[in-house]
């Protein structure tokens, strides 16, 4: 698989890729450097060394594959196929047409389809990673626990930290045990949600690699999250989600795949703005999503025991070593 340096943690969790080429192509990186003339023949002397047989170009909807498609014409690939609008001359032997109207996973699959590769049977298309084995340090499975996670690869995709901290706190009124997730550049915002040391809170910020995360998410009776990318990883283990989906971008592509998942957003006339930071005052899309509304989410896809199942008063499960 050839994958971007920002894909790579992920690459590396798919279950049928045997080996990695990380490229960081600069009609695709959202933070492209100039272009390098050396970097991009070396590229096309690497594929060329690999002897590749066929190439099947999986990008995103509002990406071109015609840039790598040339360069793998240059590493002679005899056999190069991709989804495009574009005419694309002689770089594809195969030019799937577009449909804008699906989920990014049915596109590639469909791509892949047309190539003459069906999934096998009983397989029904979920998203899928390697599992690892243990628990990370700071966490008991027997404790159940919601994850809260605030942060979102562009800020126009993230609930406010006031808005989430006070989702953590409603949380815990509520009798729910948190965990807050997020990478080592949000440590600051995952103490900030997370409200300080108290015992029925876990910040995990920057304590995780993306294995790790991913068993974090697996155990959580649900996931609270916007658009980015622990919301596909939760799809990928099956766990709930309850997505804050700011529509920048269209959610009939981008929404959490197959898993139970709701979605919290404001409609606004700027949907599928595609906008990194949102330019509205107040971010109208997310900010005017309730933490009632958050809650009663959370509640609708983990419902809480009663009875005699009844949570137990919430407990500590522990903190990051």
């Amino acid at each position: 698989m050839l994958c971007g340096p920002r894909g790579r943690a992920a690459a590396e969790l798919l279950p049928g890729v045997d080996e990695l080429l990380v490229h960081r192509a600069p009609w695709i990186d959202p933070e492209p450097a100039a272009v390098d003339r050396e970097a991009e023949l070396g590229l096309v002397d690497e594929l060329g060394r690999r002897r590749i047989d066929r190439a099947i170009v999986l990008t995103s909807h509002h990406q071109s594959p015609l840039p790598l498609a040339l360069l793998l014409r240059l590493a002679r690939v005899p056999f190069v196929a991709a989804t495009s609008v574009d005419y694309p001359g002689s770089l594809l032997d195969l030019r799937h047409g577009e449909n804008d109207r699906v989920h990014e996973v049915e596109r590639g699959l469909s791509l892949v389809g047309a190539c003459g590769y069906e999934l096998p049977a009983g397989d029904e298309g979920w998203l899928a990673i390697r599992r690892s084995a243990g628990t990370p340090p700071g966490m008991s499975p027997e404790v159940p626990y919601v994850v809260v996670h605030p942060g979102a690869s562009v800020p126009a995709r993230a609930w406010a930290p006031e808005r989430n901290a006070a989702l953590v706190d409603a949380l815990l009124e509520d009798g729910r045990r948190v965990v807050v997730t997020g990478s080592a550049g949000e440590i600051e915002l995952t103490a900030r949600v997370a409200g300080g040391a108290r015992p029925e809170v876990v910040d995990l910020g920057g304590a995780t690699s993306l294995a790790e995360l991913a068993e974090v998410l697996a155990g959580a009776e649900a996931v609270v999250v916007g658009n980015t990318g622990p919301a596909h990883l939760a799809a990928a283990v099956r766990t709930p989600v309850v997505s804050l989906f700011a529509p920048t971008v269209p959610a009939v592509r981008w929404r959490p795949w197959k898993v139970a998942h709701e979605l919290l957003h404001v409609e606004v006339r700027c949907a599928g703005c595609r906008a990194r930071e949102c330019p509205v005052p107040g971010h109208p899309c997310l900010e005017g999503v309730s933490t009632a509304e958050v809650l009663a989410a959370v509640e609708r896809l983990a419902p809480r025991a009663t009875g005699s199942e009844a949570r137990q008063p919430p407990v500590a499960i522990g903190a990051p070593a």
